[in-house]
């Protein structure tokens, strides 16, 4: 499979006004390019071919005086910057056929978008060198900040700028079996929520952050200083760099608790299943800005690849399962239940279970795993004893079984902040 690894770049002040000469050129060719398609057909004429608006748009352009200055740059970049305009036509005449799902039709690209990239392939000659550095045509040898070793020779670099004024490199590499793990007995379901991140079939509780809540105040101090200042001056836009930085932060942080989170659980569990939940309907709704904080499309999209790439067994069932409603011992189904209600007692066996815990147990039986419901904090609940029964045992001894039955409850350890939040251990079984 093919995998992105990024790693951040450090270029000095030339190289950056070369960077953003490429951003602007790159820009330019896909704005003329999606010019050309436009008028095309609003004249009812066929759409031109990848080929064609090379030659009339950077070819032929490079001979203007107009367009002149596009011969300073690499023609490769130009070259990428027409095939992700005809990828994003494709992607949306694909959505209108129902292939993919819809996206919208290709637009003008801005010159004060948050997002500026250029694609260099092996055309282009790029290389790394004996240094360390990050060699690109009419760029130089740019410093760049490596955490791991990449896996194999890559076939592409992209070179990105964030919205922060950060950029990064982005290599496209192909893995292969040898990231296969070692096959294990371990299978895990997991019910994702907002009290707590995940809750796994095996009564295992994770923490939900909560990582954009916690930053909000700095947040809005931030997004103050940045509305009392002129438009178009420069403390402006220092203004807003300074808001740009604090969500980059918060995502860089999210994003790393989903790596850690999802990395642990695909190297422990030889299979995991999860819910398809309807995120786009529940961002409607006022919980909307705490289900984006928990970003569990992103979390469950690591999940998915990173199943794939370990040789791991990744299982998504429906949204309308009824993993709520129904007893993960006896499987008979109790109605449904208002979300205010965190325990319930199976009025066919009488056990006594944790909402999450047993919706993650009937997560992991829906999608075909073999798990047991043991770990799911259950209980027995007291029945009275018959009226022949009732001297047979001491008074003490029912007592003490009592207490016993009702002090097994598993509660949440207390994360500590700054500290990531950690997997609690399993609790036994109480009953």
């Amino acid at each position: 499979m093919q995998l992105r690894y990024g790693f951040r770049l450090y270029p000095s002040a030339g190289q950056r006004a070369s960077l953003a000469r490429a951003f602007g050129c790159a820009r330019v060719v896909y704005n003329d390019a999606l010019r050309a398609r436009e008028t095309a057909r609003n004249e009812s004429m066929p759409f031109p071919r990848i080929s064609d608006l090379s030659k009339r748009l950077i070819t032929e352009a490079k001979k203007t005086p107009e367009r002149a200055w596009l011969g300073e740059v690499s023609a490769v970049v130009l070259q990428q910057s027409l095939r992700d305009l005809d990828t994003a036509y494709r992607n949306f005449f694909e959505g209108l056929r129902g292939k993919r799902p819809r996206t919208g039709a290709p637009r003008c690209k801005s010159r004060k978008g948050t997002r500026q990239a250029v694609r260099f392939t092996a055309n282009a000659c790029w290389s790394i060198t004996a240094g360390g550095k990050l060699r690109l045509p009419k760029i130089g040898d740019v410093k760049v900040k490596w955490s791991r070793t990449l896996p194999s020779t890559p076939s592409t670099v992209t070179v990105v700028k964030d919205s922060a004024g950060r950029y990064f490199a982005s290599f496209v590499v192909e893995t292969g079996p040898q990231e296969v793990l070692p096959k294990t007995d371990a299978v895990v379901g997991i019910d994702l929520g907002l009290g707590h991140f995940a809750v796994l079939s095996d009564g295992r509780k994770i923490d939900n952050p909560r990582f954009l809540r916690r930053a909000e105040k700095k947040l809005k101090k931030a997004q103050r200083a940045l509305s009392r200042k002129e438009k178009g001056s420069r403390n402006r836009g220092k203004a807003r760099l300074k808001v740009a930085r604090a969500y980059v932060r918060v995502a860089d942080v999210r994003r790393d608790f989903h790596h850690r989170l999802s990395t642990e659980l695909i190297r422990e569990n030889q299979a995991v299943a999860v819910e398809d939940l309807a995120v786009k309907g529940l961002a409607r709704t006022r919980l909307a800005k705490s289900v984006h904080d928990a970003g569990w499309s992103a979390f469950v999209d690591m999940l998915e690849y990173k199943a794939a790439r370990y040789g791991r067994q990744f299982i998504r069932i429906g949204r309308f399962e009824p993993t709520s409603q129904v007893c993960s011992h006896c499987g008979v189904k109790d109605g449904p239940k208002l979300l205010q209600v965190r325990e319930w007692t199976c009025r066919a066996c009488g056990n006594v279970l944790d909402r999450d815990v047993n919706a993650a147990v009937n997560v992991a039986k829906a999608a075909g795993l073999a798990v047991s419901a043991c770990g799911a904090q259950v209980r027995r609940a007291p029945v009275p004893a018959q009226r022949g029964e009732a001297g047979t045992h001491p008074k003490r001894s029912s007592v003490r079984w009592e207490q016993a039955g009702t002090s097994g409850r598993q509660t949440g350890e207390d994360v500590k902040p700054g500290t990531w939040p950690a997997i609690a251990p399993a609790t036994p079984p109480t009953a």
